[in-house]
């Protein structure tokens, strides 16, 4: 087996925990070219780094020895950017460096520095810790590191994101220069590389997981949905995964102390994990993940660097994030050391756009899809609870005797709706969930336009349409390119549902498709914070009729303009079709002559 290739008691531990190969970040640190070099190594989150680093460290801290020495100055130092993390790596390499008698010490924000002292003083192998707590202990004389064999810094991208790179050059000036250097990333942006020609000599570049294969254990889908029910598809989404552990990335604090408490007053067993917690209260969440008092975590993209869970299957993106490493470093948390998981994106129809782009910049094709529907939900519900396996146990002696009780009491029926009923008051009310669709367009690969199969754009609506008004006319610059957007956030409707508007001095008046109408007058009567009253109108006027094309009626009330007039046709561009755009201006009434 491969990993028999290096020393003896690493060999043992891995044997120990049922390792049968070796992932290819692994395999690639201990071939021969890599012997004792520095090593720049690019792998996905999740692809057994910890390991791999731990592995290539043995013969630098062993030699040809199967124990290390009497513990005395650290001969390793690894730099994590969280907590978290850094206790997930020295969980790691405690139970990898078991057999040589390494002792380790966790140096963190967050945790009494007088007792890390104290376990710096009592003497170390190895060194775990975050930048900010290791240049304290660094200056303050209690982390000697004159002996130090070893540097290795984990997720170097994320830490410079952090704001960390002063205390990580910091500490790469003050370890001594004949140290080994090993550098892990996810990616490798150019500020990765200057620190690599600047700290690094002669360095091994390793390059494992790239591309589709980096992806190949995470299922990613794109999931369609309307501006103001990113929580209600978010319920949905966990209730039809049912997943074990499931995470959810908010962009800011607030977000993820909303959304939690969405979730917790509908019934989930959720925790928050944001910048704002202490270290106590993230140790309890993350133990409730653990041994399953929660099922569900709301956390910000800080928070969560370092988490691993077994059983996280679910990555879900309320917001999206803010380019592609951070969605890699996200869904990273899934699909982890062979794992399947799955990570959605949550795609309003504004932002349909940025997730393509961070889609292509990450090299992911995701499927786009809807969030689950209530319908769907149900259904999953009962074929889960038809394959429950309580109905394949055989039942104890009292448990048969008042099943035989009940059944002379009541009816079968009866008891299978009762066992229904309770069945659904354990779990979260499905919502119902309205699907945008963009549609497919099949010409591009992308959302789009639906076309016909001369590629002219075609009327989404099928039908006739109903007109209705707003109180904002061209006093207000009022625009089809902020309209229109506005329309289909406050409506929940896509673009291909909205027809002709015509702008007019003191309103404006637009045309709704018929089959989404009465759905759009009651969504869209709702004011989102922007002082718009929007209601149902008659046409603006003509021989055309409720449906008609004709000019505007004259002067019948205040928002009305005095004079009839023709728009002119300007084409405003876009996924929905060809808009009118501002009429032309009237002319100046006359004064009256005194």
């Amino acid at each position: 087996m491969p990993f028999l290739t290096t020393s003896a008691p690493l060999a043992a531990a891995l044997a120990s925990r049922g390792y049968t190969d070796l992932t290819d970040v692994q395999t690639a640190v201990l071939k021969p070219e890599a012997a004792e070099r520095d090593l720049l190594v690019s792998a996905q989150t999740g692809s057994g780094k910890t390991v791999a680093y731990g592995l290539a460290l043995a013969p630098t801290l062993l030699g040809q020895e199967e124990r290390l020495p009497e513990a005395d100055e650290p001969m390793a130092l690894i730099v994590a950017p969280t907590r978290e993390l850094a206790m997930q790596v020295t969980n790691e390499l405690a139970w990898l460096f078991a057999d040589t008698g390494a002792k380790l010490a966790t140096l963190v924000g967050g945790m009494d520095p007088r007792a890390e002292r104290r376990r710096l003083e009592q003497g170390v192998h190895i060194v775990v810790g975050t930048p900010g707590r290791l240049r304290d202990h660094l200056t303050r004389g209690a982390l000697q590191i004159g002996n130090l064999k070893a540097l290795v810094i984990d997720e170097a991208d994320e830490m410079l994101n952090l704001g960390f790179r002063e205390d990580l050059e910091f500490l790469l000036q003050a370890t001594p220069a004949s140290r080994r250097t090993l550098l892990f990333s996810a990616t490798l942006p150019q500020t990765i590389m200057q620190l690599t020609k600047r700290y690094q000599k002669d360095a091994l570049r390793i390059e494992v997981a790239r591309g589709e294969a980096g992806h190949a254990d995470i299922e990613y889908r794109a999931v369609r949905i309307a501006p103001n029910e990113t929580e209600h598809a978010i319920v949905n989404i966990l209730r039809r995964a049912e997943a074990p552990n499931a995470i959810v990335f908010c962009n800011t604090r607030e977000s993820v102390r909303h959304l939690s408490s969405g979730l917790i007053e509908r019934g989930f067993a959720a925790v928050t994990l944001s910048g704002e917690l202490s270290q106590a209260e993230r140790n309890q969440a993350m133990q409730a993940l653990r041994d399953g008092r929660a099922r569900v975590c709301v956390a910000t993209d800080v928070a969560a660097r370092g988490l691993d869970l077994p059983s996280l299957d679910l990555v879900v993106h309320a917001d999206l994030p803010s380019d592609a490493e951070t969605l890699q470093h996200r869904s990273g948390r899934t699909g982890r050391a062979g794992r399947k998981g799955v990570s959605v994106l949550l795609v309003p129809i504004s932002r349909r756009r940025k997730a393509e782009r961070l889609l292509a910049e990450a090299r992911i094709d995701a499927a786009w899809c809807a969030a689950p529907s209530a319908d769907e939900i149900r259904t999953a519900d009962e074929e889960r609870l038809l394959a429950d396996p309580a109905f394949t146990e055989e039942p104890s002696e009292e448990d048969a005797a008042t099943a035989a009780r009940l059944l002379a009491a009541y009816s079968p029926e009866v008891l299978a709706a009762m066992l229904v009923r309770q069945w659904r008051a354990e779990l979260p009310a499905p919502e119902d969930v309205f699907d945008p669709n963009f549609g497919r367009d099949p010409a591009a690969g992308r959302p789009g336009r639906d076309r016909d199969d001369r590629g002219s754009s075609k009327h989404a609506r099928g039908g006739p349409y109903v007109w209705f008004r707003m109180d904002v006319g061209r006093r207000n610059n009022a625009d089809p390119k902020w309209l229109l957007p506005l329309l289909c956030r406050r409506g929940q409707i896509t673009r291909q549902e909205i027809g002709a508007i015509k702008i007019f001095d003191r309103e404006t008046k637009f045309e709704i498709a018929e089959s989404v109408a009465g759905r759009f007058g009651e969504t869209a009567a709702h004011s989102e914070g922007d002082d718009i009253t929007i209601s149902q109108s008659d046409a603006p006027g003509g021989r055309g009729g409720p449906g008609g094309r004709g000019k505007p009626a004259g002067r019948s009330g205040p928002n009305d303009d005095r004079k009839a007039f023709k728009p002119k046709r300007k084409a405003f561009k876009d996924n929905g079709g060809s808009h009118e755009s501002k009429p032309t201006k009237r002319p100046k009434a006359k004064k009256a002559k005194s």
